[in-house]
């Protein structure tokens, strides 16, 4: 009767590595960076992930009347803005290559989350009857827009408000204002503001959101061309004509 082992036997050509064996410890953490500016990096790129994730899951929520509108619009800046801050980074930039390749890298389907970092503003700025699509979740939350828009009565400051911020920005263009950094905020005041006192979309309202898109797709030190600064102020100025209409 044959002496049965129990356990397989060992290859002869199979010599063990005592001296690689010694040195793993399997209760040791592993490094995935080695200095502070590898571990800065990574957990900038994991910001960015879960940012590109909370938004599109943000717009869904939206969509389905889950949120309130002006919770929506409050984490919806919130997290646009601390997406532009990361990727504006030099290291971050070169790593995260761009939002479509990074999406590839990680297997990521986020087509809302998409549309919404290339409009770079809430849906609720870009169209401002946005929140009153269902009733539901566009009623909640204290000091909404909703409650100061509509277009019937708004106050005096509200209305002196957008003024001074369309003419601020056509000012800002006069004074040769032409990079996207300088640019991109004022105009982002002049829609918020307009915003807040009707919800109607008035004539040419629409320019100034392609305009805002077309400004968000620009690197942040980057300068419209002389052309482009005429017709941006062509189109400010007539829906500033608009929005004046509707008062």
């Amino acid at each position: 009767m044959l002496n049965r082992q129990p356990y397989a036997p060992t290859p002869h050509s199979y010599v063990p590595n005592s001296t690689l064996s010694a040195t793993i410890n399997l209760d040791e953490e592993v490094k995935l960076a080695d200095t502070r500016a590898e571990r800065d990096l990574q957990d900038s790129l994991a910001e960015i992930f879960s940012i590109i994730v909370t938004l599109d899951e943000l717009e869904r929520a939206f969509l389905k009347d889950a949120i309130p509108e002006a919770d929506y619009t409050e984490i919806c800046e919130r997290s646009l803005k601390q997406y532009k801050s990361l990727v504006a980074d030099e290291a971050v930039a070169r790593a995260f290559v761009g939002l479509e390749e990074f999406k590839a890298e990680w297997d990521l389907e986020v087509p809302r989350a998409t549309e919404r970092i290339r409009v770079g503003m809430p849906s609720t700025t870009v169209d401002a009857s946005a929140g009153h699509h269902g009733g539901g979740g566009g009623g909640g939350g204290n000091g909404s827009k909703s409650e100061n828009s509509g277009g019937k009565n708004p106050s005096g400051q509200l209305i002196l408000e957008a003024t001074q911020d369309f003419i601020t920005f056509l000012d800002a263009l006069k004074l040769g204002l032409l990079a996207k950094d300088q640019l991109h905020p004022l105009l982002t005041d002049v829609i918020q503001s307009a915003n807040k006192v009707t919800d109607r979309d008035f004539e040419n309202r629409g320019k100034i959101v392609q305009w805002l898109i077309t400004l968000n797709q620009m690197k942040a030190t980057e300068e419209l061309s002389e052309d482009q600064a005429r017709e941006l102020e062509l189109d400010i100025n007539s829906a500033y004509q608009g929005f004046k209409a509707t008062l």
